[in-house]
């Protein structure tokens, strides 16, 4: 490498460790603002409440525990995704009718710790895509998954308008603009969902609320905290 080489790849690197060390830092304070003037926060959760989809049978691709995501750096300290019982209970009801089909859900994310959501706004600040928070977000209460279809046998994901967190008009559900078969897939999507309680983001097409996420608290629980505290993994509805 050249003299001149080696001193740019030294000013990059202190270029985006200091853009890292602004956003920690904004993100530290925004967490202390939003504790002291924000909605409450439950810092302990019954581990009953919560469900580890990995023991459902579910497949897991969690971006936040991988820099493979829109932040570009690792979120989650465990790749374990985790949802209010009873939303866990429905989406093994949804995999119940896609595995008639051929087909099965992939989960991206669930559960997100309230600090976390802070830590995403600083970069973003855009509602349509993180939640602000001074509300703070479904995935906070346990009550949201991100998620897509996938191919049983093969595990390969169907295609959809966009890749995952691809904040674009594209991602919205009522971008008309796309293929016949990704229109299907998004559509088939969101039919099993909703017949099983769950809400579409409109801006989002891989984003769905439980119904009634109101009832439960938000959560800053370390997914650590969590992890190995399971209760037994539900049955689809009816099965003996």
């Amino acid at each position: 490498m050249t003299h001149g080489g080696f001193l740019h790849s030294v000013r990059d690197f202190f270029t985006a460790s200091e853009r890292q060390r602004r956003i920690a830092t904004a993100a530290a304070l925004l967490l202390v603002a939003a504790c002291a003037t924000g909605p409450h926060v439950a810092r302990q959760v019954d581990p009953r409440e919560m469900v580890d989809l990995s023991t459902l049978g579910i497949a897991i691709d969690l971006r936040y525990a991988t820099t493979n995501n829109f932040m570009h750096e690792q979120l989650y300290p465990v790749a374990k995704a985790y949802l209010r019982a009873p939303a866990a209970q429905a989406l093994v009801d949804v995999n119940r009718d896609l595995a008639a089909e051929g087909l099965a859900v992939k989960v991206f994310d669930a559960y997100r710790p309230y600090s976390v959501t802070v830590k995403m706004w600083e970069p973003i600040k855009n509602p349509d895509y993180v939640a602000d928070p001074k509300k703070g977000s479904r995935h906070n209460r346990g009550a949201a998954v991100d998620l897509t279809l996938i191919d049983l046998k093969t595990g390969k994901e169907l295609a959809m308008p966009t890749g995952y967190d691809a904040f674009t008009p594209r991602a919205r559900n009522d971008f008309g603009d796309l293929p016949p078969e990704v229109l299907a897939n998004r559509a088939r999507l969101r039919e099993v969902m909703t017949r099983h309680g769950f809400e579409p983001l409109p801006s989002e097409w891989w984003h769905y609320d439980f119904k009634g996420w109101e009832r439960f608290e938000l959560l800053d629980v370390p997914l650590t905290e969590l992890s190995g505290s399971s209760p037994a993994a539900p049955r689809p509805s009816g099965a003996p």
